[in-house]
Protein backbone atom coordinates (compact mmCIF):
# COMPACT_ATOMS: atom_id res chain seq x y z
CA UNK A 1 0.00 0.00 0.00
CA UNK A 2 1.26 3.44 -1.10
CA UNK A 3 -1.30 5.62 0.90
CA UNK A 4 -1.26 6.67 3.99
CA UNK A 5 -4.72 8.50 4.86
CA UNK A 6 -4.77 12.11 5.77
CA UNK A 7 -0.56 12.07 4.65
CA UNK A 8 -0.53 11.34 0.73
CA UNK A 9 0.97 9.28 -2.34
CA UNK A 10 4.04 7.86 -2.58
CA UNK A 11 4.84 7.85 -5.77
CA UNK A 12 7.22 4.83 -7.45
CA UNK A 13 11.03 5.17 -7.90
CA UNK A 14 11.73 6.24 -11.68
CA UNK A 15 15.48 5.80 -11.27
CA UNK A 16 16.99 2.19 -10.26
CA UNK A 17 18.33 1.54 -6.86
CA UNK A 18 21.70 1.22 -8.72
CA UNK A 19 21.59 4.71 -9.61
CA UNK A 20 22.54 4.96 -6.45
CA UNK A 21 22.52 9.18 -6.51
CA UNK A 22 19.61 9.57 -8.53
CA UNK A 23 17.37 7.18 -6.83
CA UNK A 24 17.81 8.53 -3.23
CA UNK A 25 17.56 12.40 -4.33
CA UNK A 26 14.00 10.56 -6.24
CA UNK A 27 13.36 9.62 -2.75
CA UNK A 28 14.35 12.41 -0.55
CA UNK A 29 11.89 14.93 -3.05
CA UNK A 30 8.80 11.76 -2.71
CA UNK A 31 9.26 11.60 0.86
CA UNK A 32 9.59 15.33 1.76
CA UNK A 33 6.26 16.52 1.26
CA UNK A 34 5.09 13.79 3.10
CA UNK A 35 7.18 13.98 6.36
CA UNK A 36 6.42 17.71 6.65
CA UNK A 37 2.70 16.62 6.73
CA UNK A 38 3.62 14.43 9.10
CA UNK A 39 5.25 16.85 11.29
CA UNK A 40 2.69 19.39 10.95
CA UNK A 41 0.13 17.22 12.13
CA UNK A 42 2.13 15.93 15.16
CA UNK A 43 2.84 19.66 15.76
CA UNK A 44 -1.09 20.87 15.46
CA UNK A 45 -1.82 17.62 18.17
CA UNK A 46 0.83 19.72 20.87
CA UNK A 47 3.95 18.17 20.26
CA UNK A 48 7.35 19.77 19.83
CA UNK A 49 8.85 19.68 16.14
CA UNK A 50 11.93 18.70 16.90
CA UNK A 51 11.24 15.88 19.14
CA UNK A 52 8.99 14.65 16.40
CA UNK A 53 11.95 14.47 13.69
CA UNK A 54 14.10 13.02 16.66
CA UNK A 55 11.50 10.30 17.38
CA UNK A 56 11.05 9.76 13.20
CA UNK A 57 14.78 9.39 13.35
CA UNK A 58 14.99 7.08 16.32
CA UNK A 59 12.04 4.93 14.50
CA UNK A 60 13.49 4.79 11.05
CA UNK A 61 16.75 3.66 12.55
CA UNK A 62 14.88 0.56 14.58
CA UNK A 63 12.74 -0.37 11.56
CA UNK A 64 16.06 -0.19 9.34
CA UNK A 65 17.78 -2.39 11.85
CA UNK A 66 14.90 -4.75 12.67
CA UNK A 67 14.44 -5.58 9.07
CA UNK A 68 18.33 -6.33 8.70
CA UNK A 69 18.41 -8.39 11.50
CA UNK A 70 15.01 -10.55 10.53
CA UNK A 71 16.60 -10.84 6.84
CA UNK A 72 13.35 -8.99 5.66
CA UNK A 73 15.05 -6.13 3.23
CA UNK A 74 13.87 -5.34 -0.21
CA UNK A 75 16.29 -5.27 -2.72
Amino acid sequence: MNEMTGIGFVSPPIHSANEFLGYETECRSVLKPLLAGLLDMAESAGWDRRTVASALMFLAAQQVSAAGASGDRKA
